[in-house]
């Protein structure tokens, strides 16, 4: 097989031995398939050359407590994120999807080293089962709880087994894409309910956790990721609504595409969503160019506009940009302010536009750009 960038980047996917949002954002926001590359369906082997069956090991609470973490800080980010997605949706231009409004997920969904430690703390099985519900969404809003197993959707049955994430995003594409509404039959407490769920508009990115403890974001056209370290750094989740928001804004403006970093920015972002990425491939910035003073106050102004529009405040935006710039400056890699260096342009303009937005929420304008 020739060594193509989708190539690598689709082997860098199926490698990637926990997803935390995974495919199933592709349930979330679009229900389009996802090209992760799940394993292959079991081989029939002749009954004389039977293997011996091996019971997994029980995990340790130290992999119990290592999920759970990373668990912890993806539902924050999901949480913080939602109601940017869904205020935003006439903001992000032609990447606005139809959300369902729920994560799910079954016990092939995790791998490697958390794959015995999901099962047992989810209690997951070949269904898919919702793990998250997103707030403010229709699946919010007719009861959808973390728990409930999926088993039809407008009275189709919704798959099992290793490839299920995959099959059921296929299922769903066509249904979400031109229906209002979808109904859902799902199987709570050994009862069975049927769920009429309605679809909201939102911004179809998927953002997602970068498990390493450099204080960066990053922006791919599709995909938005904050690594661990920028969680550390923030001081609340309006502060970390910034920074989802700010990615956010350069995927709708279109910035990857204008500078070429799609494939590059996307090929970090695969290696970052991996339990152990190499981090021996992002010395200095990763390849990815510095971000011109034009575009970053660009994306500045629209994500000041979506974090008020999400419900949060605008006023500490400026300080947060400042002392995030003084403590991680332009000299050191991998951070934040070496792919967004232009501080005292972007400073400037901030503070106008944080104005600009006030005088429009006291006036009671819309509050658009």
């Amino acid at each position: 097989m020739t060594n193509t960038p989708e190539t690598i980047r689709r082997r860098q996917r199926s490698a990637a031995a926990l997803r935390l949002m995974g495919p199933a954002i592709a349930l979330l926001l679009s229900a389009c398939a996802t090209q992760q590359t799940m394993p292959g369906l079991p081989r029939s082997v002749p009954e004389s050359v039977q293997p011996t069956v091996v019971t997994p090991a029980a995990p340790s609470n130290v992999e119990q407590e290592a999920l759970k973490a990373l668990v912890g800080l993806q539902d924050r980010l999901d949480r913080v994120a939602a109601p940017l997605l869904i205020n935003n949706p006439d903001l992000c231009k032609s990447q606005a999807r139809n959300l369902l409004g729920f994560t799910a997920k079954n016990k092939y969904s995790y791998s490697g080293e958390f794959a015995n430690a999901a099962q047992q703390m989810f209690g997951l099985n070949e269904r898919l089962q919702v793990i998250s519900v997103v707030s403010g969404s229709g699946a919010a809003r007719m009861g959808l709880r973390r728990g409930d197993s999926l088993l039809k959707v407008e009275d189709k049955v919704l798959p099992e087994g290793q490839n299920a994430e995959r099959q059921a995003a296929v299922l769903l594409a066509p249904l979400v894409g031109k229906r209002s509404s979808v109904k859902l039959t799902v199987a709570r407490s050994g009862a069975e309910q049927v769920l009429d769920i309605p679809l909201t508009r939102a911004c179809g990115f998927r953002v997602e956790l970068g498990n390493a403890d450099y204080v960066n974001s990053y922006a791919d056209g599709g995909r938005v990721l904050v690594t661990r370290g920028m969680m550390k750094f923030v001081q609340s989740d309006n502060e970390l609504a910034y920074v989802i928001a700010k990615e956010m804004a350069h995927n709708a403006l279109g910035h990857p595409s204008k500078l070429r970093m799609n494939a590059t920015v996307g090929g970090v972002i695969d290696n970052l969503i991996r339990v152990h990425p190499d981090t021996s491939t992002l010395g200095g910035t990763g390849g990815i160019k510095a971000m011109p003073q034009e575009l970053d106050a660009a994306a500045d102004t629209l994500s000041l506009y979506m974090v008020a529009r999400g419900g949060y405040y605008i006023d500490g935006a400026l300080s947060f940009w400042q002392r995030l710039a003084s403590q991680y400056p332009a000299t050191a890699l991998n951070g934040h302010t070496a792919i967004h260096p232009a501080t005292v342009y972007r400073f400037t303009v901030m503070e106008r536009i944080v104005a600009d937005v006030k005088a429009k929420q006291v006036a009671k304008k819309p509050l658009l750009p």
